[in-house]
């Protein structure tokens, strides 16, 4: 572990203990709605705007894949007014905008695998962000034999070449979302830094993963004001107290503390992620409440 990551965890778990794990954090141990106040929920008047609070739609894989649209209504029934596409489960971008529009949801983003926008899937990936009314093409991820320094400095030209495709489209830049093994240093080179440092910032910028960024030893707050811009995305993912997945505002990450510096960052979507809920729509709920509520 480096010391940016026992700085983060250090602090975030340091404040837990001062609470007595009794909620003292942003995103205490003992949750966000049990009426427990948060440190950090008082810290200052700025709040997410309503419309940028959204839910990335891996979240609620499991209910889409037999319920599209129902799914759909009951995350904007709970409030949220934006999401992130991450498997049409056999719709078509264009029945998925049709379920948005009746359900008064707007896709932001799409997750698109790294081998269709970098191949000849393209055109098409890029008219169907269009169709579905949203800004922005994802990578989820890069392939794992591309994790090295050549092969992140590969990954940037790609990036690069289809960001400008994007811009030409009309779309915004290309975004990547990152895991906690981009984070990592290899010969020397932290493989994140090599995106940051070797893509247009114009025509490429990042959906940070604050999970992953701290799993990974990286700061957000940090990373917002080195990189000003960058980040018009977040995945919002809290981190229980064994390192596992856990509904925002009941982990142990500082949320307060991570958005002090997103508006330096260009955040302008928060977006809800769970890789693993037991009940999808509960997660949906506790994450809203959490967020909706949260001053910084």
């Amino acid at each position: 572990m480096d010391g940016t990551r026992r700085t983060f965890l250090g602090t975030a778990l340091g404040l837990a203990a001062t609470a007595g794990l009794t909620g003292g954090l942003t995103g205490g141990l003992t949750g966000g709605l049990g009426g427990t106040a948060h440190a950090g929920e008082s810290c200052g008047r700025r709040r997410i705007p309503p419309s940028g609070l959204g839910m990335h739609l891996y979240t609620m894989r499991t209910p889409l894949a037999t319920d599209f649209k129902g799914t759909l209504a009951r995350l904007a029934e709970i409030g949220y007014a934006t999401v992130g596409v991450s498997g049409r489960h056999g719709n078509s971008a264009a029945a998925i905008r049709r379920m948005l529009d009746e359900t008064r949801l707007k896709a932001v983003l799409e997750h698109v695998a790294y081998t269709t926008l970098t191949g000849a899937g393209l055109p098409g990936a890029l008219e169907d962000i269009h169709t579905l009314g949203a800004r922005w093409a994802v990578v989820p991820s890069l392939p794992g034999a591309m994790h090295t320094p050549a092969g992140f400095r590969e990954a940037a030209r790609e990036f690069n070449r289809v960001g400008e495709a994007a811009r030409e489209a009309g779309l915004g830049p290309l975004l990547f979302h990152n895991h906690g093994s981009d984070h990592a240093v290899v010969d020397g080179e932290n493989l994140f830094e090599i995106l940051l440092t070797e893509t247009d910032p114009e025509l490429v910028g990042f959906e940070l993963d604050v999970y992953w960024a701290a799993d990974g030893g990286a700061d957000p707050r940090s990373l917002f004001v080195r990189h000003p811009r960058r980040f018009p995305a977040l995945h919002v993912k809290d981190r229980a107290p064994d390192g596992g997945f856990a509904d925002v505002g009941s982990g142990v990450l500082d949320f307060a503390a991570m958005f002090d510096t997103a508006r330096s960052g260009g955040v302008r979507q928060w977006l809800v992620e769970h890789d693993s809920p037991t009940d999808p729509f509960a997660t949906a709920l506790n994450s809203y409440t959490y967020l909706s509520r949260l001053r910084y």
